[in-house]
């Protein structure tokens, strides 16, 4: 156990001056029981009938206060809590065709209001990354904690071009390389050795992270999606795809042209099986708000230091009152 102010332990020594207080008393009661006893003006009778009985009220009034003074000092041991980490990718298709008003205001929009909902719902355990793709992939935020820099990189989000579904998720998966090589990159005068191409593990293995792509499938541009999707699967990595619209598709203006756009339910269920995720479609925002719900991410238990103050501040409240109550019913009195 350690303390955050370990200086109000000096508070403690006021509990030798209390017991020396009551031994002091205590002595000096014996003294005149043994003067006036005999001539019957003090009763001494009840005092030994009671015994030993009479000094716990007291002690447990000093117990409570030690414990209290205790508190002062803030203490903190280390325990096991469960939690929930990881890293999180939003990654969102920014083509054109994410302007369709199928989704009310627009896609996009119904998008950023639920991935908004989602990263203010998140522990501090949880580091988020915002990725955009169109005919490219551009990470907009690097994975963090930090709530504020998460939604404003979302709200910067605006639709732009074409649909890349391999460059979104190369995107993807090079911001958690970037995150991944931020704790380990160190200066140093040795010749760096080849990095060496890690071994595929089983799709869906790196419990710690997941891809949420959000887009309305149509693939114009590439790499081809499922060779980028199996790259995911091979590192472990899963991608939640989440088609934005409708399979019918809706008639879209863009720069005086009408374009039809329809949802490509088989691209994106292709992706989700080859990385062990799972296909969600979203044709409004209440189903948009229940797919974030699906999203498993680790949960662990580890040891980390809190503080129990409150703890020794209950305890200590309960032993002063289970001292003064064992002092009313024998005595009808306080100590």
């Amino acid at each position: 156990m350690s303390f955050i102010w370990p200086i109000m332990l000096l508070s403690l020594l006021a509990v030798p001056l209390a017991v020396w207080l009551y031994l002091r008393l205590q002595q000096r009661r014996r003294q005149a029981l043994e003067r006036y006893g005999s001539l019957g003006f003090v009763q001494g009778a009840g005092g030994n009938r009671l015994g030993a009985r009479r000094h716990i009220p007291p002690a447990l009034f000093l117990a409570g206060l030690t414990i209290l003074l205790i508190a002062l000092a803030r203490p903190q041991t280390v325990v096991s809590l469960p939690r929930v980490e990881g890293t999180v990718i939003l990654t969102f298709d920014v083509s054109g065709s994410m302007a369709a008003t199928d989704l009310e205001p627009t896609r996009m929009e119904a998008a950023k209001v639920v991935a908004r909902e989602f990263v203010e719902r998140q522990p501090p355990t949880v580091q988020i990354g915002v990725v955009a793709f169109s005919d490219n992939g551009l990470a907009v935020q690097a994975p963090t904690n930090d709530q504020t820099a998460i939604l404003a990189a979302i709200n910067r989000i605006r639709p732009q071009r074409g649909t890349s579904l391999g460059q979104g998720i190369l995107a993807s998966l090079n911001t958690l390389d970037a995150n991944a090589e931020d704790d380990t990159r160190r200066y140093s005068t040795l010749t760096p050795t080849p990095t060496p191409t890690p071994e595929p593990v089983p799709p869906g293995s790196d419990t710690s992270t997941a891809i949420v792509l959000l887009t309305d499938g149509e693939n114009t541009g590439p790499p081809e999606p499922l060779e980028a999707a199996q790259l995911a699967a091979d590192r472990g990595v899963r991608v939640y795809t989440v088609g934005i619209g409708s399979a019918q598709g809706i008639d879209l203006e863009v720069e005086g042209f009408t374009v039809h756009t329809q949802l490509d339910e088989e691209t994106l269920q292709q992706i989700a099986q080859t990385t062990a995720g799972t296909y969600y479609n979203a044709e409004s925002q209440d189903e948009l708000r229940a797919i974030y719900e699906n999203i498993e991410l680790q949960l662990v238990v580890r040891p980390e230091e809190a503080e129990v103050t409150a703890l020794f501040a209950a305890l200590g409240l309960l032993v002063l009152l289970i001292g003064g109550a064992c002092s009313f019913l024998w005595f009808s009195r306080l100590p």
